[in-house]
């Protein structure tokens, strides 16, 4: 699965950070700075200096025209990713922003907070639309669905709602009476979401069903992240275990153990093409993963998901259930990469990293 694999030159401190490997990429650290990152060796990183505190959260546009960044300061930036460094602070939230999210055509932005609500802004006019208040404690993550009709949350609460983007009212809920969910996003159809469980869990629920339909207890730590590959075929995992794991929906199996991390890995995410992905850790490394599984055009990867974002045609039962039993846990067998020892490093002891101060305005 994982043929190759590249040390990406390490940022201050990254515990909590965000990690897209398009290119270019972005990344969110516990030092304060947002990066830019272009993956060509010695090429210049740009570092955004603007969060007076921990920034937690980072993700591009779809047309990569903005990127979004959350912090602990409370505000959510919005960024002009170029040499200037033009950002727009917007402050609603009273505690701790948690994450950010475009909706799929750009045109909105959800916000989660350990204020308990999520927030969504309209990105023409950037300013604040509306709240989502019925989470009892900290919201961890806030994610559009693929048509951008429905909002998924995960909250300190041990519950995950869905939210009707046009009535704004709940209109699903799941709950745990073991842990919570530390992360959650839609499957690339829109049918399912998957959630990062605290209590070391991955959770595959159906939300036409409003059922759970697989439950994955393969790591020995909590679940920080999760991140569907484009086709909606495989998802890969990261833990305070150190390691990340790939799993093999259609089969309802592991199939892939990654190790490379020292510590806990906080993020991964996939290209939008899948080719690549990327894992961000307590370690301060950035590492970017090659994948040789599914080669698709992202294209076609993204016609063939539109064609599904429609709630009147009859349900699709068969993307996502498993062939095995729903339960995965236990002894797995699996094939273990480590790939120290084979990669190029391409951290220095002085990167060519160009600070940019960001100049703003208030929302």
């Amino acid at each position: 699965m994982a043929d190759a694999c590249h040390v990406l030159r390490s940022a201050t401190c990254c515990h909590t950070c965000h990690v897209l490997c398009a290119p270019p990429g972005a990344t969110a650290s516990w030092d304060t700075f947002l990066m830019l990152w272009n993956f060509k060796p010695q090429a210049r990183a740009f570092r955004y200096v603007g969060h007076k505190d921990v920034v937690t959260s980072v993700q591009f546009s779809p047309l990569g025209n903005l990127l979004a960044s959350a912090s602990r300061d409370r505000t959510v930036r919005l960024w002009i990713p170029d040499k200037r460094g033009k950002s727009s602070e917007f402050k609603a939230h009273t505690a701790p922003v948690r994450s950010v999210d475009f909706s799929a055509d750009g045109q909105y932005l959800a916000t989660a907070s350990e204020d308990k609500s999520i927030k969504v802004w309209n990105m023409y006019r950037q300013r604040f639309l509306y709240s989502l208040c019925r989470h009892t404690h900290w919201v961890r993550c806030a994610k559009f669905s693929p048509d951008g009709r429905l909002i998924v949350s995960c909250s300190e609460d041990k519950t995950i709602k869905i939210w009707d983007t046009t009535s704004k009212q709940c209109v699903s809920n799941f709950s745990d009476s073991v842990g919570f969910a530390n992360f959650v996003d839609f499957s690339p159809n829109g049918t399912c979401i998957a959630s990062a469980g605290s209590d070391h869990t991955v959770k595959i629920w159906d939300i036409r069903l409003n059922k759970l339909l697989q439950h994955y207890q393969v790591h020995s730590g909590g679940v920080n992240c999760v991140s569907f590959h484009p086709s909606g075929n495989y998802l890969i995992t990261a833990s305070s275990d150190g390691t990340l794991k790939i799993l093999d929906l259609l089969e309802g199996r592991l199939i892939y153990t990654l190790q490379g991390h020292s510590g806990p890995v906080f993020t991964v995410s996939f290209s939008k093409g899948g080719e690549l992905f990327s894992s961000g850790g307590a370690d301060t490394q950035i590492l970017l993963w090659r994948t040789n599984f599914d080669e698709l055009n992202s294209k076609d990867v993204l016609k063939r998901n539109l064609k599904r974002l429609h709630f009147d045609s009859p349900p699709h039962l068969f993307d996502i259930y498993p062939r095995t039993p729903h339960s995965h846990e236990g002894k797995i067998e699996t094939v273990e990469i480590n790939p120290k020892l084979e990669v190029t490093d391409l951290r220095t002891s002085t990167p060519p990293v160009v600070d940019i101060l960001s100049f703003d305005s208030t929302t």
